[in-house]
């Protein structure tokens, strides 16, 4: 009799598990780079958060000084020195409410920036330009 060709099969040996570790180069690349990307994310973000610091402080001040228009006059012009320089805040009464309407998005007038410097400045000039300094435009191109 002849023997089964079946008898000659030994048994299936199946694979071992493959272990996870060490990590493939491209899983390596996949790591490094979101590493990378995040450590950008959160230098970006604090470098946002400190060129924003000017403005938190200057809004922060303005809660104490709701109705003195010359410090809010003062605030705003430091806000602007700060962010555009010498020149921006330099020149006539007339360059600097319109440079002030163009940076904050309310309107601004030379006549009402002149009551400013009188014994009683304009009731109405505290909250507008408290509002000025709330909405003031950080990243503004201004012709200086």
């Amino acid at each position: 009799m002849q023997a089964s060709p079946l008898d000659a099969l030994h048994d299936v040996m199946p694979p071992s598990e493959v272990s996870w570790w060490p990590l493939s180069p491209a899983t390596w690349a996949i790591i490094s780079t979101l590493l990378i990307l995040i450590i950008l994310l959160i230098v970006w973000r604090y470098k946002a958060w400190q060129h924003k610091r000017a403005k938190r402080e200057a809004i922060s001040q303005c809660e104490q000084h709701q109705h003195d228009a010359q410090q809010l006059h003062i605030l705003i012009k430091r806000l602007t020195k700060h962010y555009y320089g010498n020149q921006a805040v330099a020149g006539s009464n007339q360059l600097w409410a319109t440079r002030l309407t163009q940076l904050s998005g309310h309107p601004f007038n030379a006549q009402e920036l002149d009551t400013l410097y009188s014994p009683q400045p304009s009731a109405e000039l505290a909250p507008k330009l408290r509002l000025a300094i709330k909405n003031f435009k950080l990243k503004e191109a201004i012709d200086v």
